[in-house]
């Protein structure tokens, strides 16, 4: 429980954010007309810069349920799960350097448009739906749990009540201002995130001694390799080195260059440089988590160890009479037992900001996906303001069915292995056909929206049979490798497929993909040190220099 000031703290952060919110939402663009309306709120009139869009999409990936599963993981495993992090920077150059130009030049206000000019309509319709189902499950359902769990133990209201309040009081400002209010309050929230974060690992750093102490304590304890990123092959984690470099890039592309909710940032781009340094600004942006929120987790876990934090909250005796630790409430327990008061309510803002943020983003994208890709299919003239009240209904009906997920989503032992368990078994087939669109010229239509077909069947019975047999040997193979696999699978489909149906070009998709792999890297962009090129190589020497040091 935390003290009143705390409280106070925490309200003034909630009222201030729902203000801000509304403001920018209401706030027009002088030189937007009446028929910009729609363009205005899904894309915020595609005036966004480098630096908002960048810390937008941080805030949208990082929510409530990172900081809450990334300290958990960090307590459990080390730093191993900080591999989700540093991949993802590799992922973000391929959508700077391959994805945007294709994204911005074909002047597509969603992803699924996208698929349609460059295959055709049922592979649009295909990817709206399963990206609706996505964000509701991942982006928000997911994110609901993290917060509930995060409120219930540190003001001892109902979860889902204090869920619920958390989720009006976001979807006001959201469906009411559209991505302008989202990107400006997701800024305003990436800061205060990374605030809170940085507070709880110096505290938590300080309290531990001192790196030296920290990896000392892990060596005599006999946990020397919860500091390694890099697991052998016979890793009991299920994620050795190969699983993360062959798994991560299937979930990566789709999250990171296929996926509505986070690439809508990068749609309402002022202009493609804005687009691609943005892009790479946020892959500099996630060198951090593994430091602020991963390491904290591992941190409490040596602290746990020298016996200075106590956890006997969140343990329990199991079936076989041994004493095990429910981790999902570590980071809670972090802020009310190593955090001193006035500073409570500053950690407690940083979550309602992951959560807010999280949940604004994903329902923005979705309110665009139904508004543009299923309304405007079945009523080609519908107005601007139809449009628009098309997409904020949607929203309140994703916040509805997100509610009801979440008992069967709280079964998870490890939140953050639950979100990627299902996003390895969504993202296969979306990542197959957005690679070879851009990358292979004999990339037919027919043979995307089978592949789309058939590997999101072939992924959702795999998923459904490992929940109702989890002792099979297909349901022990790990949810990285599972992606990897699946994607090979919807590779040779699609390729196959490929021959039987061969490709016919419209005047729009030839220009949709790369003729070489070095074509990207021929555009002049900004001179000096914003230069999407120069930018990209010191972010892909950084991630080199980091693996070495933490391999």
């Amino acid at each position: 429980m935390i003290g009143n000031i705390d409280i106070i703290i925490s309200v003034l952060y909630i009222v201030g954010i729902v203000t801000i919110g509304l403001w920018a939402g209401f706030k027009k663009e002088p030189h937007l007309s009446a028929n910009g309306a729609s363009n205005e709120y899904f894309l915020a009139g595609k005036t966004l810069k480098w630096p908002m869009i960048g810390l937008a999409l941080f805030a949208t990936n990082i929510s409530c349920l990172h900081l809450v599963s990334l300290a958990q993981s960090g307590f459990d495993s080390g730093l191993l799960n900080g591999n989700f992090e540093w991949m993802a920077a590799f992922t973000l150059i391929v959508l700077a350097l391959f994805f945007v130009p294709f994204y911005l030049r074909s002047n597509v206000a969603t992803l699924p448009d996208f698929l349609e000019k460059r295959y055709n309509r049922a592979c649009r319709d295909w990817l709206a739906i399963v990206s609706v189902i996505s964000a509701v499950i991942i982006h928000i359902a997911f994110s609901f749990l993290a917060g509930g769990i995060v409120l219930k133990t540190l003001f001892g209201v109902n979860m889902y009540l204090s869920v619920m309040i958390i989720a009006m009081l976001t979807g006001v400002y959201t469906i009411i201002g559209g991505l302008r209010a989202v990107v400006v309050t997701e800024s305003i929230q990436t800061v205060v995130l990374l605030a809170g974060a940085v507070i709880i690992t110096v505290l938590c750093y300080n309290k531990v001694g001192g790196w030296v102490e920290l990896t000392e304590t892990l060596r005599h304890s006999g946990n020397a390799d919860k500091l390694s990123m890099l697991r052998p092959a016979d890793d009991a984690s299920g994620m050795p080195w190969y699983a993360i470099f062959l798994g991560y890039p299937v979930l990566g592309i789709w999250y990171w260059c296929a996926d509505q909710t986070i690439v809508q940032r990068v749609l309402g781009a002022k202009d493609e440089n804005h687009a691609r340094v943005g892009a790479l600004f946020c892959g500099f942006i996630k060198v951090l988590p593994v430091f602020i929120f991963v390491l904290p987790g591992l941190m409490a876990f040596v602290l746990a160890q020298k016996g200075v934090f106590n956890i006997s909250s969140v343990q329990m005796i199991d079936a076989t009479g041994k004493v095990v630790t429910d981790s999902k409430g570590i980071y809670t327990l972090m802020i009310t037992q190593l955090v001193p008061t006035g500073l409570v309510g500053v950690l407690v803002a940083a979550l309602l900001s992951g959560l807010m943020s999280q949940i604004s983003g994903a329902l923005n994208s979705i309110a665009t996906l139904v508004s543009y890709d299923l309304y405007k299919r079945f009523k080609q003239e519908a107005t601007d303001k139809q449009l628009v009240k098309t997409g904020r209904v949607s929203a309140a009906i994703a916040l509805l069915v997100s509610f009801a997920l979440l008992p069967l989503l709280n079964r998870y032992e490890s939140l953050f292995n639950g979100i990627n368990d299902v996003i390895a078994h969504i993202a296969p087939p979306i990542t197959t056909v957005f690679l070879l669109g851009v990358f292979w010229k004999k990339a037919s239509a027919k043979s995307a929206q089978y592949t789309l077909w058939i590997g999101s069947a072939i992924g959702a019975a795999v998923f459904f049979i490992n929940k109702i047999e989890p002792n099979t040997a297909l349901a022990k193979v790990p949810f990285m490798m599972m992606a990897f696999y699946l994607f090979c699978i919807c590779t040779l489909l699609q390729i196959g497929l490929s021959y039987v149906y061969p490709v016919q070009h419209t005047a729009e998709s030839s220009k949709l993909y790369w003729k070489s792999p070095l074509e990207p890297l021929k555009g002049m962009g900004w001179k000096g040190i914003g230069n999407y090129k120069l930018q990209s190589c010191l972010l892909l020497a950084v991630m080199v220099v980091l693996y070495w040091v933490f391999r």
